[in-house]
């Protein structure tokens, strides 16, 4: 630990000493890392970034077998990447088949966080590629890329291979809207969403291929906005600069755009342009979270971890308290423990627990119901509120409807039990769903979870889950968080 900063530094520790040093934690008296004070300086940026979604997939093991001959290569990262440090130096596409080593271009986008590979020539069907992301990818912050070559702490290169196969030659479309074709009463701050039903060139979504503009008519003044492309979910959104206009028609036309293979948007069974009528009421925000927003978990009594292979991919914080089980090397992130920025993180999951607890009720739930029962095709955004439990003992999907921006906001009177998944569908995202359990949340063995869990108390994730999102203990009360062989993944902003 630097005495300076209060901060854990990551260290290189051989794995025989790995279940001697999870005994010792990382709390005060620890014999190698020191104590826990500090002066507390502001919290640097020490999480690593990983790729999240590659085009072709990422298969494991592979090659991938899907893999149009025509169409570029895409990397998406978790965090907004360093431009410079994204090339045709560190992304490479190479093969020892027919057509050796293709020469091509590689361009990034920060909005969508896409490094993209555009061969020159199309590729040789039936060979085999390896694509690499080089460890020489750096965050903005400069830090560089935690890849699939080497566990954490250091960083690697992330490496995956696909063979090529028949060109592409099928037309993208859109296939959801948000709001709708016709739709009424829409908030005036909201955005408008095209889902498509192929992976998109992101270099053909802009404001001179996405457009919305009062309907007339004549068609008005187009509305001043950015578009962003999100290449997880293939939506693509348009964010006005203003609020609409209520109680207005508007029309949303997408003209131009193109999928990775060069292929043309075309008509589909979703209208483009397709129009709807705004409302006079504003769309609900997520949940602030702060400073607390870095954290993957944070607890205002102790951490315990009884796994091992337990990673943060996210910063971690503990106050007060010194019991803390995780090593620096199980931290994509940087541990802090009663210093300043700890003290400040926990101010923030207050603030944001109090907001999330004194909104207005939405849906009620009645006491213990099973969610995934109630919801069995989606849930769709919204408030949900119980007196009482909370569970979810049938998977449950978040439906946003192709809304990228949906929120949902759980009030929970008592407890959060999950026992089944908890996943994302039509657009639906990880930052923008919350959990507020006035007691304990816990999350099922080996079930995978999404959102971020703002808790009164304490939070127990069962052996084997993952986490998407946070686990945020001890807003109210004494927090502990226990682990057992997770992993938590801190949403992408």
């Amino acid at each position: 630990m630097n005495s300076k900063t209060g901060m854990f530094k990551r260290l290189a520790v051989p794995m025989g000493s790995l279940l001697v040093l999870l005994a010792a934690g990382c709390g005060g008296g620890d014999p190698i890392l020191g104590g826990t004070g500090g002066t507390g300086v502001a919290s640097l940026d020490t999480i690593r970034p990983r790729v999240t979604l590659t085009q072709p997939a990422t298969t494991n093991p592979g090659p991938t077998l899907v893999a149009p001959s025509n169409a570029a290569i895409t990397v998406t990262f978790t965090e907004a990447m360093a431009p410079a440090t994204l090339s045709g130096t560190s992304f490479t596409v190479t093969s020892g088949g027919p057509g050796a080593n293709p020469a091509g271009n590689v361009t990034y986008n920060s909005g969508s966080r896409t490094a993209t590979f555009t061969p020159l020539a199309v590729l040789a069907v039936g060979t085999t590629y390896t694509a690499t992301i080089s460890a020489l990818a750096a965050d903005l912050a400069g830090n560089q890329l935690a890849g699939n070559q080497s566990a954490l702490p250091v960083a690697s290169n992330y490496v995956w291979t696909f063979t090529a196969t028949a060109p592409d030659l099928t037309a993208p479309t859109v296939i959801l809207a948000n709001p709708a074709n016709l739709a009424t009463g829409v908030a005036i701050n909201g955005t408008v969403n095209a889902t498509f039903s192929k992976a998109m060139d992101l270099a053909t979504l802009s404001t001179a291929t996405f457009t919305v503009q009062p309907t007339g008519p004549p068609l008005g003044a187009l509305v001043l906005g950015a578009v962003a492309y999100d290449a997880l979910t293939r939506i693509a959104t348009f964010t006005p600069s203003s609020p609409l206009a209520p109680s207005t028609q508007y029309t949303a036309t997408i003209a131009g755009a193109k999928d990775l293979a060069g292929n043309a948007l075309a008509a589909g069974l979703i209208p483009n342009p397709w129009t709807f009528t705004t409302g006079t009421t504003l769309a609900p925000a997520a949940v602030a979270l702060g400073s607390a927003g870095t954290y993957g978990i944070m607890a205002t009594a102790a951490i315990t971890n009884t796994g091992a292979a337990t990673i943060i991919n996210g910063d971690v914080s503990l106050e007060p308290g010194t019991s803390c089980g995780l090593l620096p090397v199980q931290v994509n992130g940087t541990i802090h423990i009663n210093d300043t920025v700890s003290h400040q993180a926990r101010t923030d999951l207050l603030v944001a627990y109090n907001f999330a607890k004194n909104l207005p009720p939405g849906t009620t739930i009645s006491g213990g119901a099973d969610l995934g029962a109630l919801y069995p095709l989606g849930i769709p955004p919204g408030t949900y509120t119980s007196g009482s439990t909370m569970l979810v003992s049938t998977p449950l999907a978040l439906d946003a409807g192709g809304n990228a921006n949906a929120t949902w906001i759980f009030q929970i009177g008592s407890s959060l039990t999950t026992t089944a998944n908890v996943s994302l569908i039509n657009g639906a995202q990880a930052k923008n769903v919350f959990w507020v359990p006035t007691l304990d949340g816990t999350v099922g063995v080996g079930t995978s979870f999404c959102g971020t869990i703002v808790s009164g108390r304490d939070v127990t994730a069962k052996t084997g889950s993952v986490i998407n999102g946070r686990i945020l203990a001890g807003a109210t009360l004494a927090g502990t968080i226990a682990l057992d062989t997770n992993t938590v993944n801190v949403p992408a902003p």
